[in-house]
């Protein structure tokens, strides 16, 4: 497991949809559902990538962009194999019943999945779980690609964290993050950081 960290406009997103879609131009005609369509800010950064892995390439795993789940559930959901897959619609759950449910069914797939976490520092619905689908596909032999802003994700077991920066991008300790030294500040003191947003 891979996890990409950094501050708005690091270049995480842009990461993970190049090794997507670079990861999707190997993948047979069968396949479907893999990912949502491109979006429109897509940058070409994928046809400059070379991914290796073995061959054949396994074919499962997924790319679930966070501002586009909500139509590549629905696409599934509305497929002759949607709700039977998935134990009925994934729309018909909470928003992270749904997400855990997509996981769960497919933790017997071995492939890249890729994961941008990239609306919200809030834990998403794999943080707030007690299961752990991320971790079930990674002992599956797939693996895994995660960008996020959560500091809960960034600490999940085994995970490889690499902290994007102007400087570029480097492994770090969970510790010394960033993203987790100032939530510690936050959680500390939150007056000290909102004081000037605050209206007296």
């Amino acid at each position: 497991m891979t996890v990409l960290v950094g501050e708005n406009g690091s270049g995480k997103s842009t990461l993970v949809e190049a090794v997507a879609r670079a990861w999707q131009r190997s993948l047979t005609a069968a396949v479907r559902h893999w990912a949502p369509l491109p979006s429109p800010d897509e940058f070409p950064l994928w046809d400059e990538l070379d991914l290796h892995g073995e061959h054949p390439r396994p074919q499962g795993g997924a790319f679930l962009r966070a501002e586009a789940t909500h139509g590549h559930f629905s696409s599934l959901d509305e497929g002759p194999d949607g709700v039977r897959a998935f134990g009925g619609p994934l729309h018909a759950r909470s928003h992270a019943e749904g997400f855990l449910a997509f996981l769960e069914e497919r933790t017997s797939e071995r492939g890249l999945w890729v994961l941008d976490d990239r609306r919200t520092p809030c834990p998403p619905p794999l943080a707030r779980s007690r299961r752990d689908p991320a971790g079930g596909v990674v002992a599956a032999g797939s693996q895994v690609l995660l960008a996020t802003h959560s500091p809960l994700l960034a600490a999940l077991p085994g995970a490889l964290v690499y902290q994007l920066d102007a400087g570029g991008c480097a492994v770090r300790e969970w510790a010394d993050l960033e993203l987790v030294r100032d939530w510690r500040l936050f959680l500390d003191d939150p007056r000290r950081l909102l004081h000037h947003l605050l209206v007296e």
